[in-house]
């Protein structure tokens, strides 16, 4: 076994990593840019090095920075988690050739299963049949010819990678050269390969995928299905395992055209066969991913293996010591993503540090959080991982959602009260679910504003945190005299004015929009509310950290000493919706433009932001360009508006 592995990756995979090999013995090393000097996954290994400085994910991406790193610790294993160079031949070659051992499959599996043109001459070899579509030359114009043949709903994907990046779905060919465009541009940047190819749209399928293990030994294992056909924009949210749709005899099925797949490539370690599954049961290959999986805890929770421990036996040269008749499923397990975005604001990546969190009891919650920490753009906005098991469907989903509903994490905006709608949905819990769920149903999950209560709850909380050592009977008036407070907090792009005042006793009065409501504040202290009303006694959990006031899950700005908002109608102020960086400037300074059209383009969290003029008008200011670093509400342009109209 190892002595020594160095964890060439971040977050909660690199904690995950650590904490499997201090089990086996086995002292770990991490790396870190400049952007996480102080990261949880940081603290918990055994040693650290820097790799290079923020901002950009560059660091992470340094073969030679990493093998230096592996040599001055005297690490002789690396394992590379998902993401980054974990799928990465020319990392998995420079391991060897390095003489360190490269925790993952051997280069020639990476190379042709990292190219999805190959895989699919592959496994069509093996008898597996993909999904038709076209992997030729991939100029835009063959491109446009070939979908010609293949027709609408039409999907152009990236060869390279994986997890969502650089596909786009297409219904109209009028639309595919926009999509060619983006699919690529999001393909070069996050995989430095922009090759496209196209596939049909296979639509309400499920995405089921297997996981398979082989060791060197010539054994070659699949340990059961996981469903993960509940996604947004081709990126997962829930995965569970094992799937609703799947019986013992398709399972057999999957399951040896998943193995198939893998001896095909001559694979060894941990891998992914991933299937679209139509309603009839008929299943298409997609795509092999060439490590471990985001969603592989539920594969463990239900099987009672650790993969990570298997990984590191396998790259040691140890047998998998199974059969598989040892593999049994037992329960269900499923797992939520929680991201640090908005998704009443279109999912926009947030950033920020945590100043509270309070993990949820009773699940396994695999995470890099600690309070204090930040959460920064320049990586993506996946902060962690909930997964929860139970002996049926229904019981891990209530407790999945319990979890959801109990954790505590205040200073960066989170997926979280999303993730407990979306289970609480009727369809979610039946499972009659599919690839393109949320694209018809995930306009019913967003919260919209919030309310009349919900609103004055936040005043109320806002003046206890604004008031830390004064009495609650003092709370709402000054000079001994019964004069409301005057507090205004945004949400979103919305403002709203309070008047918080006490009326008798622990009866509070907040008007919210000439609407009254009334609350009995019962207790208060810097982490929380207790309050009553119609009879019924809560505690809402609340936090303030500068100008951002946490209440519950809803997150505002304190904004009762800045100026005014303006009138209706755009200013002209186009400033950074968050950190991040200017990708593309398509404007110049003394330029006319129009409402809409396209200034520039920004990069945060792998996500591309367009940003768009809001009114008519000339350019009279812009002071960034290509390769700017811009902090959340810098000035990105300014627009004087055309002559007779109003900004």
């Amino acid at each position: 076994m190892f002595r020594t592995v160095l964890i060439a990756n971040r977050g909660e995979i690199a904690v995950r990593v650590a904490e499997a090999a201090r089990r086996l013995g086995i002292r770990s090393v991490a790396v870190f840019s400049d952007a996480d000097a102080d990261a949880r996954h940081v603290l918990v290994a055994d040693e650290a090095v820097r790799i290079g400085p923020a901002p950009s994910s560059q660091s992470y991406l340094s073969i030679p920075a990493i093998l230096d790193a592996a040599k001055r610790t005297g690490a002789d294993a690396i394992h590379p988690g998902y993401g980054f160079l974990s799928e990465n031949a020319g990392f998995a070659e420079a391991c060897a050739d390095a003489g360190i051992t490269f925790v993952g499959p051997p280069a020639p599996a990476i190379a042709l299963m990292g190219d999805k043109r190959g895989a699919k001459n592959s496994v069509e070899a093996a008898g597996v049949h993909g999904v038709p579509g076209y992997s030729g030359p991939d100029d835009d114009d063959a491109l446009l010819a070939a979908a010609a043949g293949i027709g609408t709903p039409l999907m152009v994907k990236a060869s390279a990678g994986g997890g969502g990046r650089g596909m786009r779905v297409v219904h109209d060919l009028p639309e595919l050269p926009d999509a060619i465009r983006a699919a690529r541009a999001e393909a070069t940047s996050s995989f430095g390969d922009g090759t496209l190819i196209l596939e049909r749209a296979v639509l309400n399928a499920r995405h089921v995928e297997i996981q398979v293990f082989a060791d060197t030994h010539g054994t070659v294992l699949h340990f059961g299905e996981r469903d993960c056909s509940i996604q947004r924009r081709h990126q997962k949210v829930i995965e569970e395992a094992p799937s609703p749709a799947v019986s013992p005899e398709l399972r057999q099925a999957m399951g040896e055209a998943a193995c198939a797949v893998a001896r095909s490539c001559g694979y060894v370690g941990a891998g992914t066969v991933e299937f679209l599954l139509e309603p009839d049961g008929h299943f298409w290959f997609l795509e092999m991913n060439t490590r471990l999986q985001v969603e592989h805890p539920v594969t463990e929770q239900v099987t009672g293996l650790d993969l990570v421990e298997l990984q590191l036996r396998v790259a040691a040269g140890l047998p998998l010591g199974l059969t598989q008749d040892d593999v049994t499923l037992i329960g269900h397990s499923i797992e939520a993503r929680l991201y640090a975005e908005d998704p009443d604001r279109g999912f926009l990546p947030q950033t920020g540090t945590v100043h509270r969190f309070v993990p949820p009891a009773g699940v396994r919650f695999d995470h890099a959080i600690r309070e204090g920490g930040a959460v920064s753009p320049h990586y993506d906005p996946m902060l962690g991982k909930l997964i929860a098991t139970g002996r049926d469907r229904d019981e891990a989903v209530r407790r999945l959602l319990q979890a959801l509903e109990s954790l505590e994490l205040h200073g960066v905006g989170t997926n979280q009260a999303w993730l407990a709608r979306l289970l609480r949905d009727e369809r979610v819990a039946a499972s009659e679910v599919h690839t393109r769920f949320l694209d018809e149903h995930g306009a019913d999950l967003i919260l919209g504003p919030p309310t009349h209560q919900e609103l004055a709850l936040a005043g109320l909380a806002l003046l206890v945190a604004r008031s830390p050592d004064v009495p609650l009977d003092r709370l709402a008036w000054r000079s001994g005299r019964n004069v409301p407070a005057l507090l205004t907090l945004a949400h979103g792009d919305d403002e709203t004015t309070l008047f918080v005042r006490r009326a008798t006793g622990h009866d509070v009065e907040v008007t919210v929009e000439e609407a009254v409501v009334s609350l009995a504040l019962l207790d208060a202290t810097q982490q929380g509310l207790t309050v009553a009303q119609d009879g019924v006694r809560r505690r809402i959990a609340t936090s303030l950290a500068g100008d951002r006031l946490q209440v519950g899950d809803r997150i505002y700005t304190d904004v009762t000493h800045r100026p005014a908002a303006s009138a209706d109608g755009g200013s002209g102020v186009i400033t950074a919706p968050l950190d991040g960086a200017v990708t593309s400037v398509f404007v110049s300074a003394g330029e006319q433009v129009t409402a809409g059209q396209l200034l520039l383009v920004m990069e945060a969290m792998k996500m591309e932001h367009r940003m768009t003029a809001d009114i008519d008008g000339t350019v009279s200011a812009l002071p960034v360009s290509v390769g700017d670093q811009v902090r959340t509400r810098q000035l990105l342009a300014e627009i004087t508006p055309t002559a007779g109209e109003e900004a």
